[in-house]
């Protein structure tokens, strides 16, 4: 039987209600995204939980996910405290073709998540890539930070090999520079260079800032040329590189925060020193109780 069903439920008097005030020594954050970044489950997750009664805040048991917190707040989940939610990162991982860009596939087939190293902590994807793409797939711990780069307001650019069967004309591809529609849909500016050909195959470079879904083979269907192989190489400033097939590398604190820019950098609080993160939650866990250890 789970935790959820065994923990104690607290009384009807000691049911949190009312969304507290922003304490002035901690900034307020929404209960669902504070549970999200501690790495226990997604927010949407997080909101099922509060709904199923499993999560209570200083004591007193929360039956709406309105509600906010802030650090020195006690927030359990089926009765154990919120683990110290850890630094904003981002890692740079090498999606093989064959796995689904979600954490739980419907039709049962082989995900992302499932796939990366058990070391890594729970991760949201920037952005996919589908079943039988492959290349540069970004990762992070951070909700906001997924959100922020998936936007076409950041202007970065995404840029792919693609291997297509078929034959196209540099002058077919000069003209997708003023974007295309096709079947009702309008997809933006696109820079698309053929590189090569080999046989059948065409190699192309295709470079495009908005990224919907199943872009790059649609665009070029409307070319008559069939996607036999498509490799994400870069996402903004982050490239594929050197990286092997199924690898992931955390990209380095600085760099991330250089590419975001001073003031969301500071938002997300990256350029605060890691170590002095460490040592608070260092402090934090010395001053909880701890369970003395079973005899041998």
């Amino acid at each position: 039987m789970s935790r959820a069903h065994t923990a104690k439920r607290p009384s009807a008097r000691k049911i949190a209600r009312k969304r507290p005030a922003p304490k002035a020594d901690g900034e307020a954050t929404r209960i669902a995204k504070a549970i999200a970044r501690a790495g226990l489950c997604s927010r949407r997750e997080a909101e099922r939980w509060i709904s199923d009664g499993r999560v209570c805040v200083n004591g007193k048991l929360l039956t709406t996910p309105a509600f906010e917190v802030t650090p020195n707040d006690k927030v359990t989940v089926d009765g154990s405290p919120l683990p110290q939610a850890e630094p904003i990162s981002l890692w740079r991982y090498y999606k093989p073709k064959g796995l689904v860009t979600t954490h739980k596939d419907p039709q049962g087939r082989p995900t992302v998540f499932e796939a990366l190293p058990p070391e890594l902590p729970r991760v949201v994807s920037v952005g996919r890539l589908d079943f039988n793409s492959e290349g540069l797939l970004l990762l992070t711990n951070d909700g906001a930070l997924a959100r922020h780069m998936e936007l076409p307001a950041t202007g970065w650019l995404r840029r792919y090999r693609v291997r297509a069967r078929g034959r196209v004309s540099p002058k077919q591809l000069e003209a997708l520079k003023d974007g295309v529609e096709i079947d009702g849909v309008r997809y933006g500016p696109v820079d698309a260079k053929l590189d090569s050909t080999q046989g059948a195959n065409a190699w192309l470079t295709i470079g495009l800032r908005e990224g919907k879904n199943r872009e790059v083979r649609r665009i070029l269907a409307s070319l008559n040329l069939e996607v036999n192989r498509l490799i994400r190489v870069s996402y903004g400033p982050f490239q594929l590189l050197d990286l092997k097939p199924g690898t992931v590398e955390a990209v380095k604190r600085r760099v991330l925060s250089d590419q975001l820019g001073a003031q969301l950098a500071d938002e997300l609080g990256l350029n605060k020193p890691i170590e002095a993160e460490r040592a608070r939650r260092k402090a934090r866990a010395k001053a909880k109780p701890h369970k003395a250890p079973k005899p041998s």
